[in-house]
């Protein structure tokens, strides 16, 4: 067979293209309405139902709007709960733009520190070259975010509000990024003209400054302390005067963080079920906790996710969330779209394949606050509580199969006491380092 394309093989592939009815058809719908809406599957609300057996309480749906914090939105979401039934609310909110300063602040610190423990990687390697792609973008993970609330706690979202750069992250990203390269290329040019460690530390100093400037001006100072104001269930009206963030998170949300544990399901060749891992040069809080997973199978995933919705406690995870999504109901089904019928080929790669090839990796974080079991106890559908406003999806919440799960869920984060005395000797082992490129170092 020629390499080419020739004149003859276009003239074939016309002609069989030509002589397919149901071709004909399928190129009509999606060149006037496109491949989405031509391949939509009708039966797709009868389906997916928003109706579920175990269905948890959750607060007014958020909305991140032009902002990469979903891995936030959820995380508060999750701990707002505590907030609402210890002071007796129907809703409150926890401030998104507090935590946004302080892992802009930390991650610039992180990248900067990161620089000068590579200072003798050649600036053309793929870890150089890693560390300067997006040094301080919106995403995180589950333990970045437990390393900020270590530190700098949380305050109710009028201790913060939302400014123009939190809620539209990318000018500010753009001139952070700007920023950073060039101290990056400062401190490489400084060390290769011989400047001691010592003195890259103190210019180093000085680079943090510019950045904390930055961040002032565009998102506003962090409240130290604060007082927060209310009115409970019944209207008795409620005053929390001059507490600090820390404060206000140990009284208040009062998580033990250290009994969270982060769970993944990547079913790839390199990493073997039951045991942890770490990614190199993935963080945000320097002195802070590294990254760490537990990689299980699925079905002891899943297992996991149930035990805690079942005992009434939410889920905060992680998906791709834009494959087979039917944004029109906010609904997860691998059925959602009949490409494969509309475009005449399936798509079979498996949830391994599509990690080892770049075709899937985490890209958001949502919480579960419901499922349905079905007449024997097993789950066929998921609630999930989105971060997109209210006019996305059901009223802001979305609906998952439980085969989409299967597929593309990677990531949850459960208390410690539904692990077994064997995940949880497996989790405290040493973890195995991933590159800082592999999938399992994607951020939501």
């Amino acid at each position: 067979m020629s390499k080419e394309i020739t004149i003859d093989q276009l003239a074939r592939y016309s002609r069989q293209f030509d002589w397919n009815p149901a071709a004909q058809v399928a190129m009509n719908a999606a060149v006037q309405n496109g491949i989405p809406a031509a391949a939509v599957d009708y039966t797709l609300q009868r389906r997916m139902r928003y109706d579920f057996s175990i269905e948890l309480e959750a607060g007014k749906i958020t909305n991140q709007k032009s902002s990469g914090r979903c891995w936030m939105f959820a995380a508060l979401n999750t701990m707002r709960l505590s907030v609402m039934e210890k002071l007796n609310l129907d809703n409150m909110e926890l401030s998104q733009a507090y935590p946004l300063f302080y892992d802009k602040l930390e991650k610039s610190n992180y990248f900067l520190e990161s620089i000068l423990d590579t200072l003798d990687e050649p600036t053309g390697s793929r870890l150089i070259a890693h560390l300067l792609s997006a040094p301080v973008n919106d995403g995180g993970q589950w333990d970045m975010f437990c390393n900020l609330v270590r530190k700098y706690g949380v305050v109710p979202k009028d201790a913060m509000p939302e400014s123009f750069s939190s809620s539209a992250t990318s000018a500010l990203n753009k001139y952070l990024t700007l920023k950073l390269r060039e101290f990056a290329c400062t401190l490489r040019e400084a060390h290769a003209a011989g400047e001691g460690m010592e003195s890259l530390q103190t210019r180093k100093d000085e680079m943090m400054y510019t950045v904390y400037h930055m961040l002032c001006v565009s998102l506003g100072k962090p409240p130290e302390t604060f007082t927060y104001e209310t009115r409970d269930k019944d209207k008795n009206f409620i005053r929390i005067s001059d507490i600090t963030p820390q404060a206000f998170f140990e009284q208040y949300v009062g998580w033990d963080l250290d009994e969270y544990v982060s769970v993944i399901n990547a079913p790839t060749a390199d990493k073997p079920f039951g045991r942890s891992y770490t990614v190199r040069y993935l963080g945000n809080v320097w002195e802070g906790h590294p990254v760490r997973y537990l990689n299980l199978g699925i079905d002891e995933f899943k297992k996991l996710a149930l035990a805690q919705l079942q005992d009434g406690q939410v889920v905060w995870f992680g998906c791709d969330v834009g494959q087979w999504l039917d944004r029109t109901i906010g609904a997860m089904d691998l059925s959602s779209m009949r490409v494969d019928a509309l475009l005449g080929t399936d798509f079979p790669l498996t949830k391994a394949q599509r990690l080892d090839y770049g075709e899937s990796v985490m890209t958001h974080a949502m919480v579960f606050t419901g499922v349905n079991l079905d007449e024997n106890g097993q789950p066929d559908r998921w609630k999930v509580e989105n971060s997109w406003g209210d006019k996305a999806g059901h009223d802001g919440f979305y609906i998952m199969s439980d085969e989409w799960f299967d597929e593309y869920t990677y990531q949850i984060v459960v208390r410690r006491k539904y692990l077994t005395e064997e995940q949880i000797a497996a989790y405290e082992a040493a973890p195995s380092p991933l590159e800082p490129w592999d999938p399992m170092g994607s951020l939501a």
